[in-house]
C-alpha cells in the first residue's frame, strides 16, 4: 500500500466539527463502506440482466444464513454467522473483486486483501476495529463452525445464480464442470446436505451443456 493517505468519501462532505469523536469515526467508516455497492462481481443476477455487486452478494448471503442454518452439520450461532458474511467482502472496496475462476487475478490476492483489511478497519474506533478484524480473520481461516458455514454460503450463492443463468460463470473459457466441483467442495465442510444439492445442480448443469465436461480419463 502506498504511503500516501487515501481520500475518504466522508471528506467530500465533512461532518460538523462538534460531532462526537467516536461517532465521527463510526459514520466515516459507514460512509466509506457504501463503496461496496460499486464493486461488481462476475455472477449474474437471477432477477435482472446484469451482474451483481458485492453489497447485493453480502445481503443475499445473510438471508441464506437465516434460511439455511438448519442444514449446518454442526450447531451455529446464526447472528454471529450473519456478521461474518456481511463483512467478509468489505476488503474488496480497496482490494477489488477476484473472480473465482481467474487464477492469474488470484496471484497476490491474500496480500492485497490483508492490506485492505488493515486500512479499512482502522477507520473504526480501536475496540471495533479489533472486533471487525477478528471476524474477518475468522472467516478467512474457517476455524469455527460459523466461519465454515459462512464460507459455504459464499460458494453456494453464486452456484444458485449460475444455475438460474443456465451456466453463467461456469462457461468461463478453460473451466470445466470438474473445476466447478473442486472450487465448490468447501460447501461440504459445513453441510453435507447442501453439498449434495450443490453437486446435483452442477451435475445437471453439465448434462444440459451449461458447463464443459472434463477430458475423459483413460
Amino acid at each position: 500500500m502506498s504511503d500516501e493517505r487515501r481520500s475518504l468519501l466522508a471528506e467530500k462532505t465533512p461532518f460538523p466539527d462538534d460531532l462526537d469523536e467516536r461517532l465521527r469515526a463510526q459514520l466515516t467508516f459507514l460512509v466509506e463502506v457504501d463503496q461496496l455497492k460499486t464493486v461488481l462481481r462476475q455472477s449474474p443476477l437471477a432477477a435482472a440482466d446484469r451482474r451483481e455487486n458485492d453489497a447485493e452478494h453480502s445481503w443475499h448471503l445473510a438471508m441464506m444464513v437465516v434460511i439455511l442454518a438448519e442444514h449446518s452439520d454442526r450447531p451455529i450461532d446464526v447472528g454471529h454467522t450473519i456478521q461474518l458474511v456481511l463483512l467478509h467482502d468489505l476488503v474488496e472496496i480497496y482490494a477489488g473483486d477476484t473472480p473465482l475462476y481467474d487464477s492469474a487475478a488470484g496471484a497476490g490476492q491474500q496480500e492485497r486483501e490483508v492490506a485492505a483489511a488493515d486500512e479499512l478497519f482502522d477507520l473504526l474506533p480501536p475496540d471495533q476495529a479489533r472486533r471487525m478484524r477478528s471476524l474477518w480473520d475468522e472467516f478467512e481461516e474457517r476455524r469455527t463452525p460459523e466461519a465454515k458455514f459462512a464460507k459455504a454460503m459464499d460458494r453456494l450463492q453464486p452456484l444458485l445464480l449460475n444455475w438460474m443463468a443456465r451456466g453463467g460463470t461456469w462457461r468461463t473459457p478453460g473451466i470445466t464442470a470438474d473445476d466447478v466441483r473442486s472450487r465448490k467442495a468447501v460447501i461440504g465442510e459445513a453441510s453435507s446436505s447442501l453439498w449434495r444439492a450443490g453437486k446435483r445442480l452442477i451435475d445437471e448443469g453439465e448434462a444440459r451443456g451449461w458447463s464443459r465436461s472434463g477430458v475423459p480419463r483413460p
